[in-house]
């Protein structure tokens, strides 16, 4: 297994588990149940754990794809700065986790506080992550990118004007 391999297999789950884990926590706060927040928080805390082996990955995987053809390194790079900002992003989120689950465990006064505080950055994680996972699905998938939209469009446009003669 090389490292592009290594990083397909691990850098869904912390798109998936930041996704998961917003919804979950939802409920534990609508529900005010501490089992279902600290279910939401151990969640946070796997994703962030994923989105270490993602960014450990990623470089050995932008090594090996970076000249296919069709890819270039204006693609990777975008990819690789999302996915940067979202790293940031769940090593907070997945710290904020860890004082939230101890702030339960413990009952301190402030652990409501906490689980808001962690909601709104999970908000915020939630966003990234659909971008970091589109940038990183363009990559390989031409059929996502918005200038093979436009082009696709073009050229069957110009196909279009040309065969009607």
């Amino acid at each position: 297994m090389n490292d592009a391999h290594l990083h397909l297999l691990v850098n869904h789950f912390p798109i998936i588990g930041t996704i998961f884990g917003f919804l979950v926590l939802l409920g534990g706060l609508y529900f005010k149940s501490t089992s279902i927040k600290n279910t939401a928080y151990l969640l946070f805390i796997i994703a962030t754990t994923f989105t270490v082996f993602s960014m450990v990955t990623g470089e050995g995987a932008e090594k090996m794809v970076e000249d296919l053809p069709e890819i270039g390194h204006k693609i990777i790079h975008n990819h690789e700065e999302t996915a940067e900002k979202f790293a940031i992003l769940m090593y907070l989120l997945g710290c904020a986790s860890v004082i939230g689950l101890i702030s339960n465990i413990t009952h301190h006064s402030k652990a409501l506080f906490f689980a808001y505080s962690i909601l709104v950055i999970a908000i915020v994680a939630v966003i990234v992550s659909v971008k970091v996972g589109t940038t990183g699905g363009e990559i390989r998938h031409t059929e996502i990118r918005n200038d093979m939209i436009s082009t696709k469009i073009n050229t069957e446009a110009s196909s279009t004007i040309f065969d009607k003669d």
